[in-house]
């Protein structure tokens, strides 16, 4: 299992005015659901910061999200040390499998994969 990414997941009542500001520390969109928008940097494309206005399928908006290689690997992984599910493993119609999981400090991490 490895590791491709790991970003912020910051709640936002207001994409466009995120996206604004973030663009003066060089960040710029690529991509928006209309309530889900991901900033990157261009030079590092993997520097990211992904705003919420509330999550299209799950309970709660995550703290965290972190793409890996293998997500149904990573779900057997955590499920097996008994961590907390907190939204289950499933397909998303946006093209991410993906599962939320409580870490040990009450954070949610949205665990992702890219199908």
């Amino acid at each position: 299992m490895s590791v491709r990414r790991a970003m912020p997941d910051i709640p936002t009542g207001d994409l466009a005015r995120s996206r604004d500001f973030y663009g003066l520390l060089g960040f710029e969109e690529v991509m928006n659901l209309g309530w889900v928008m991901t900033l990157a940097s261009p030079a590092n494309p993997t520097a990211q910061v992904t705003f919420l206005t509330h999550d299209a399928s799950a309970p709660v908006v995550p703290d965290m999200s972190v793409e890996v290689d293998d997500v149904d690997a990573v779900h057997a992984a955590v499920r097996a040390s008994g961590a907390e599910i907190v939204h289950p493993l499933q397909d998303e119609e946006w093209g991410v499998r993906r599962f939320f999981v409580r870490d040990p400090n009450g954070r949610i991490v949205n665990v992702v994969g890219h199908r």
